[in-house]
């Protein structure tokens, strides 16, 4: 097998059986439901999915009273809460377990610009805005459709400063080309 010199951590696990129907069929419609580019974005949320479920189920093994899970269990449940993938009223670890890949990325950025925030006139419109730097998550331009969204900056999506989108003040390339040539035929007129 030979050793792995890798600096950095896995962050997704392919499947172990590669040519499972349901499992192919169920990964393609979430490709297309949610604009992903390929299906390892969906097997990096399965993986992230798996190392909490994992993490939750250690520490129901715990008694209700120990200090670890308390402490743990509560950081753990706050985090989730912040990203948007628990309400109030589902701060227990029973809730994690119920977690699914859906819930993660209905907090993409990607699916908060399109569904959420209706900036966008379809998902891979969405993307693709957010790929040529048109979107701002609080004061810092996110170029990153997988970005999180928590709870907090959800109401801090918009159009960047510099994008011709949202901005009013600048027009974009193509309509300064039509305006600059409006103006040199309105000149010609005038002469």
């Amino acid at each position: 097998m030979g050793k792995d010199y890798r600096n950095r951590s896995k962050t997704t696990r392919s499947p172990r059986r590669p040519f499972e129907k349901e499992r192919l069929d169920r990964e393609l419609k979430l490709v297309g439901v949610y604009g992903l580019k390929n299906k390892r974005e969906v097997w990096r949320v399965q993986y992230t999915l798996s190392k909490i479920r994992s993490v939750a189920r250690h520490l129901m093994t715990l008694p209700e009273k120990d200090p670890q899970r308390e402490f743990q269990g509560g950081a753990l449940l706050m985090r989730l809460s912040k990203m948007g993938l628990l309400s109030e009223s589902e701060q227990k670890l029973d809730y994690v377990l119920g977690l699914t890949v859906e819930k993660f990325l209905s907090r993409r950025l990607q699916t908060c610009v399109f569904s959420t925030l209706k900036l966008a006139k379809s998902i891979h419109h969405s993307r693709c805005l957010i790929r040529q730097r048109h979107i701002r998550v609080g004061r810092n331009l996110v170029n990153v459709p997988s970005f999180m969204v928590n709870v907090d900056s959800e109401k801090l999506v918009e159009y960047a400063h510099t994008s011709p989108l949202g901005n009013t003040a600048r027009p974009g390339r193509v309509k300064r080309k039509a305006l600059a040539k409006a103006k040199e035929g309105g000149d010609e007129d005038d002469v």
